[in-house]
């Protein structure tokens, strides 16, 4: 694997407590570690190096003082929608990739659905032009699930979605 990619591999960032606070990418990881602010708890195979030093590549880390985390809000995103809606129509129920996907107001604009959390879903372009200027029912569609605010549950469970494909952090999961 290049550098760079692994800079980029994900490392799950644990609280002073051992509870799952965040997913970061490995370089953000290695900064954390080399300030003293974390240690490694698992570390992946791989091996970071400069010209005098070899690191293994976190794979888990822990802060090493206990930060209190605000409840916490993500910004209204089209990233965030794809991401909460893990790249799926919500209609279809299909996986695409993003720039296969649409954002779909399920109220549409044009009868005062607002651009909220609550009001948008991923789609895909068959399914949007298919709903159009309508509600789901007018247009005999259903909902995969009712959308919602990013929320931590939310956030956790995308942590555990990821940890699926990561071995070293089902323990710290709680799945």
């Amino acid at each position: 694997m290049e550098p760079i990619s692994l800079l980029r591999k994900p490392v799950l960032v644990l609280n002073a407590s051992y509870e799952p606070i965040h997913v970061c990418a490995a370089r953000r990881a290695l900064v954390l570690l080399f300030k003293g602010l974390a240690a490694t708890e698992e570390a992946a195979a791989e091996r970071v190096h400069s010209p005098t030093r070899s690191h293994p590549l976190p794979s888990v880390i822990r802060l090493l003082e206990y930060r209190r985390i605000p409840r916490q809000t993500r910004a209204l995103s089209r990233k965030n929608i794809l991401v909460r809606d893990h790249h799926t129509c919500q209609y279809c129920n299909k996986r695409f990739g993003a720039a296969e996907l649409t954002l779909d107001h399920v109220i549409p604009r044009s009868r005062e659905g607002s651009n909220s959390w609550e009001n948008l879903v991923a789609c895909c372009r068959r399914c949007n032009n298919r709903k159009g200027d309508r509600l789901p029912d007018e247009a005999g569609m259903k909902l995969k699930r009712r959308p919602k605010a990013f929320n931590l549950h939310t956030s956790r469970s995308l942590m555990r979605q990821l940890g699926t494909q990561q071995e070293g952090w089902k323990k710290y999961l709680f799945f």
